[in-house]
This record gives structure tokens, sequence and C-alpha cells, in this order.
């Protein structure tokens, strides 16, 4: 079996990681920009303060029911490669190639290119002349892009000089950004409420009764924002190998972590009631007008910001999520490379990529996952790239808990440290619930998730390639 030939690879990584530092990979690669913005859009979809928190709760289910799932998985094989290990093991090596192919094309390098691309808009908050556009000869390049590649250079170069780099970057990061959210949670619900706003959502709590059938078709494609706020909190199975005592500290970090974002994302969300009106007018040049649904550019906690403290409110939390989306780009840096070096290893992915350097990285990895991200920073918006990745990010994660009922079933003997809580439950809960989402959003938002599937499905032709380039692989 190949899982023998990754696991003779592990060793030459550093266990550098421990539980601290596997929840800062957790917590810091889900907490980016998400957050701070897309409840805007989902204010307008669903129009109701109690379908807002509806959409986050069950985010936030789907989310910790997941990470505990996968706990068993990463106990059971704390390899490099995380969850494209899971699939190769559960259902072969076609349906893990596909999951890595999907994670280098879109999944992974769309969501560094969309949260590089998110700070970019908040520094053009500080930096005006962000906004310009570059004339490079017939080539026009906005300010922002440009600053966005620089930022995923930057971070790739950092974790080419090894892990204590990228761990150190991650930890500070990470508290930095969470000490940031509380601190936001705590001033707005003390401080900041407002109770012409706390008043006219409590009115609209649940809307209007005849639209509530109306928006339960709508209430998966609303989920999309929520659901990329959420994400990346498996990139810590990709590094598994990094991390020191894994079968108990990688399950026990995805607990911590996604338990911890999951209440402070929904915190957040209080606050914006508190503060702000759900409703709001398009055309208001009144920060508090423009409500929840119209705050400028989406930007609801900026909104927030500039409600409590005035005009320097918009400076403060454009640090504070600069500071957010720096934190999140160096976690999905540093565990995304890890999957292509598992693959690579198997024969199915460039060859230098599967070779770590004298610090101990794979740096070829680490520099094709940043020259692909960077190119799809002049691909789209952030809106584009996040619709593209939350489809195909969904496929992957119900088929990957799907394969503990196959694991429990072709390898009932294997170590088992730690096993999911309420198998098979609830794991069986978030296969279905993910499995819904994922049909609605294939009526609902058509344009956007059928691509995402033929992107991968495109993967097929490409993985007959591989094997066929490496007759010797261990997949025979």
């Amino acid at each position: 079996m190949s899982g023998a030939r990754q696991t003779a690879s592990d060793k030459h990584f550093v266990r550098g990681l421990g539980l601290w530092d596997a929840t800062a990979v957790v917590a810091g690669s889900m907490i980016g920009s998400g957050v701070f913005i897309v409840s805007a859009d989902i204010a307008r979809q669903v129009e109701a303060p109690a379908w807002l928190m509806g959409v986050w709760v069950l985010t936030g289910l789907l989310t910790v029911i997941g990470a505990l799932s996968y706990g068993e998985l990463a106990a059971m094989m704390p390899h490099a490669g995380g969850q494209y290990v899971y699939l190769r093991e559960a259902f072969g090596p076609l349906v893990g190639f596909l999951y890595g192919w999907t994670l280098f094309l879109v999944i992974q390098t769309g969501t560094i290119a969309a949260v590089a691309v998110a700070f970019a808009k908040f520094a053009a908050v500080l930096v005006p002349e962000l906004g310009a556009t570059l004339h490079l000869g017939r080539l026009r390049i906005g300010a922002q892009q440009c600053l966005a590649i620089a930022i995923i250079a930057g971070l790739t170069g950092a974790n080419c000089n090894g892990l204590h780099t990228g761990r150190i970057v991650q930890n500070v990061f990470t508290v930095t950004k969470v000490g940031s959210l509380i601190v936001l949670v705590v001033f707005g619900l003390v401080f900041g409420r407002h109770a012409e706003a706390t008043r006219e959502n409590l009115a609209t709590f649940w809307g209007s009764g005849a639209r509530t059938w109306a928006i339960v078709p709508l209430f998966g494609a609303a989920m999309v924002g929520a659901l990329f706020s959420s994400d990346a909190w498996n990139n810590i199975t990709f590094a598994a190998a990094e991390v020191r005592d894994p079968a108990r500290n990688v399950p026990l970090s995805l607990a911590i972590g996604t338990v911890s974002v999951t209440v402070l994302y929904l915190a957040a969300n209080v606050v914006y009631l508190a503060v702000l009106p759900l409703h709001g007018d398009a055309t208001a040049t009144a920060v508090f007008a423009r409500g929840i649904q119209f705050a400028a550019s989406d930007r609801v906690a900026t909104a927030v910001m500039e409600v409590m403290l005035g005009s320097a409110g918009a400076a403060v939390m454009a640090l504070g999520i600069m500071i957010s989306t720096f934190g999140c780009e160096n976690g999905l840096i540093l565990a995304g490379a890890r999957v292509y070096y598992a693959m690579a290893r198997d024969g199915l992915f460039f060859s230098s990529a599967g070779l770590l350097n004298t610090r101990g990285v794979p740096a070829a990895a680490l520099l094709f996952q940043g020259l692909w991200a960077s190119l799809l920073t002049l691909s789209g918006t952030y809106a584009d790239l996040l619709d593209y990745v939350i489809f195909a990010a969904l496929l992957f994660y119900a088929l990957t808990v799907g394969g503990l009922f196959v694991l429990r079933r072709t390898q009932p003997t294997a170590p088992r440290p730690y096993r999911a809580v309420g198998y098979p439950w609830v794991p069986g809960v978030y296969v279905g619930l993910a499995t819904l989402i994922m049909i609605d959003l294939l009526m609902v938002k058509p344009y956007y998730t059928w691509p995402g599937l033929i992107i991968v499905v495109s993967g097929v032709p490409v993985f007959r390639w591989w094997r066929a380039r490496t007759p010797s692989s261990s997949f025979a």
C-alpha cells in the first residue's frame, strides 16, 4: 500500500508543532477576512436577523462535526498530506488525486488568492493610492493585485525558511487577531449597543411569515460566505507529520480550534445586530442608515466600528482585518504545500515537490503553490473565487467523512487512538447536510458550482497521465 511509503517519507520532517501551535494553525487558518465581510451578503439573501444567525449556527455545527470526525482519521494516519491520505486510503488513489488536484487548482490556492486580495482591499482603506491601476504596456494590473501577490511571495519565502519561521508567524498573528475579535465583541456588547438597531432587529427578527418558505432554498446559497469564513480548519491534517504526539494533538487542536472560532463568529454577528439594523438603504450616505445589508463594500465590521468610534473606526478595523488576513494567509501557505509533497511522493505531482530542503520543508511545493495562487489573483474577484472554492471543498469534506464508514469496514483492526464522537449518527448527519447544501448550490448558483464540479472531474485524465509516467508507482 502507498500508506507505507508515506510513513517512510514522514521521518524527514521536523516535529516542531505542539498542541498550541497546531491549534493556532486551525484557528489562524479559519479566521481571515470573511467574518468581517460576508454577513452583508447573507443579510441581503435571507433578509431576517434570525436567518442570519441561523446560517452561522448551522455553519458552525457543520464545522465542529466535521472536525470531530476528521480527528479519528488524523489519529489513525498522522502523515503529511492529511486529507489527501485519508481519501486515498478509503477510496483509492484516483479520489485522493482528484482532491489534491482540486486543492491545487482551486481550493487552497484559490483561498490563498482570495485572502490576499482581501488583505489588499483593506490596506486600501489606509492607503488610498492602492486603488490605482498600474499600466505595464498593454497589461493593466491593479495596485491591490500587486500587493496581494507580494504578500503571497513574502509568506511563501518565509515558510521556505523552515517550520520554525512559519510557526512563529502563525502564533503571533493568531493571538493578535483572536484578541482583536474578542475586543470587538466585548466592546460592542458593553459600549456599542444601539437601542434603535436592537429594537428594529427584534421587531423583524423572524422576517415576514409569507417569506419563510421562500427563504429555504436560498439558505444553502446564503451559507457560502459563512462556509468560506469557517473553511481551512482541516489544514492542520496536512502538516500532521510535523506535529508532536499527533494522535493526541491533531484531534484535540481540531476540536479546540473549531469550537473557539465558531463561538467568536456567533458573538461577532450578535454585535453586528446590536449595533446596526439588518435592513438598510443602499442609497443612504450615513453608515447607520445603510445597515448590515448595504454596508459600504460589504465591510460590516468596519461599519460597526464607525458607529462606535466615528471616522477612526474604519482605520482601526482595517488594520485589524489586515492582521487577521495576514495570519490566515500564512497558515494556508504553510499547510497546503504538504499535500503536494505527499502527492509527489506517490508519483502524482512534480517530483521536485516531493523533496525537502535543508530546512526540512517542501520548498518546491511551496513555490508551485505560490506561483499558481499569484496567477489566480489576476483571474477574478473575491466572490468568484469564494463560490468555486466552497462547492469543491464541501464535496471532498463529505467524501472524507464518508471515508470513516469505509475504513471502519475495510480496516477494522487499524489503531484508532481517537474515535469519532457519535459514530455513525453524527458523521452521518454531516454527510447528509453537506450533500443537501451541494445540491442546493448546484440549483441556485449553477454558474459557479457546475464549473467547480467540472474542475474536479477534469483531474481524471490528468491522473491517468501521471500514472502512465510512473509505472513503478506503488498504486498497482
